[in-house]
């Protein structure tokens, strides 16, 4: 896997909108991070615009986008939200600018499009804290995305034990992100390939029988034979029908995945919550979850 080069003093950041409009005056508590970690920002033509729900047209989110990978003086590439949206436009981008200069692409929730499409290009990118929550996010949220970008630490966690853990050891390249656009990518020349992988989940505002659903379907597609460990973000603010289905988010994936012998972490700080801390996906990792604490350390 390729890894963007490391940021450093001075370099240029671009905020910009692949799905959801981002209409308010909300982006002080980001521009001001970003500054005190000595960079500069530029604001993307897609922030403000709107559609509908959308930061624009296909086209327009696209272009903007396509112009931040286009320019050398643009470092990384951080979306501003998630939403919906970005599936439409990742077929209108060119990659071949970004290929000569690789940059960070940063986001959680819709960006998993980006994620997955470049990982099936062999990109490493930035599983973190988008713009808006930067005002929320806590301390290890905003510290871990530094880390990440300027590369001047190992990467590293070592996180509580949680009761449904499967204990074990493994290693190999993490991928995955949120569920749901994990799913909606199956067959397409986005989809991730899981064979000997780490697989990283996540979901928000999901009714439990369609976790099931999702999850049955990775299975059914071969994506849960071959990995080598999960591990399990926030399932936050799911939903139940008027007859239970019986079973919590964590509950249905210890259930699908009961007959493969891979360590399972659950509950690890990472998706729609404010201590949302940064994943680099295409990394290769190892993660050791034992009866004291869940260590996960990155290449």
């Amino acid at each position: 896997m390729i890894t963007p080069p490391s940021l450093k003093k001075g370099d240029t950041v671009a905020i910009v909108s692949t799905a959801r409009k981002n209409i308010d005056d909300n982006l002080k508590p980001a521009i001001d991070l970003l500054k005190s970690w000595g960079l500069e920002v530029k604001i993307g033509s897609t922030i403000g615009l709107d559609l509908d729900q959308l930061a624009g047209t296909d086209e327009q989110r696209a272009k903007d986008f396509q112009e931040q990978m286009d320019n050398p003086n643009i470092k990384a590439i951080w979306c501003v939200r998630g939403g919906y949206g970005t599936v439409r436009m990742i077929d209108l981008l060119d990659f071949t600018k970004f290929k000569q200069n690789p940059k960070w692409v940063i986001g959680f929730s819709d960006v998993t499009v980006l994620h997955s499409h470049l990982n099936t290009m062999g990109y490493k990118s930035i599983h973190g804290i988008m713009p808006i929550s930067v005002g929320k996010a806590s301390k290890l949220a905003k510290e871990t995305l530094r880390v990440s970008l300027f590369g001047d630490e190992r990467l590293e966690y070592d996180i509580l034990p949680h009761p449904m853990n499967k204990l074990g050891v493994a290693s190999g390249e993490l991928v995955g992100g949120n569920l749901s656009i994990l799913y909606s990518l199956l067959g397409s020349s986005s989809a991730i390939d899981c064979h000997d992988k780490i697989l990283f989940l996540e979901d928000l505002d999901e009714y439990l029988y369609h976790i099931d659903r999702m999850m049955i379907n990775l299975k059914r597609n071969g994506c849960l034979e071959s990995i080598k460990g999960i591990i399990v973000g926030s399932m936050t603010k799911m939903k139940d029908n008027d007859i239970p289905w019986g079973k919590d988010a964590g509950q249905i994936i210890e259930d699908v995945t009961k007959q493969y012998n891979i360590p399972i972490i659950y509950n690890f700080p990472a998706g729609h919550i404010q201590d949302n801390r940064s994943l680099i996906f295409g990394s290769k990792i190892s993660i050791d979850v034992n009866a004291e604490c869940s260590k996960i350390v990155f290449e």
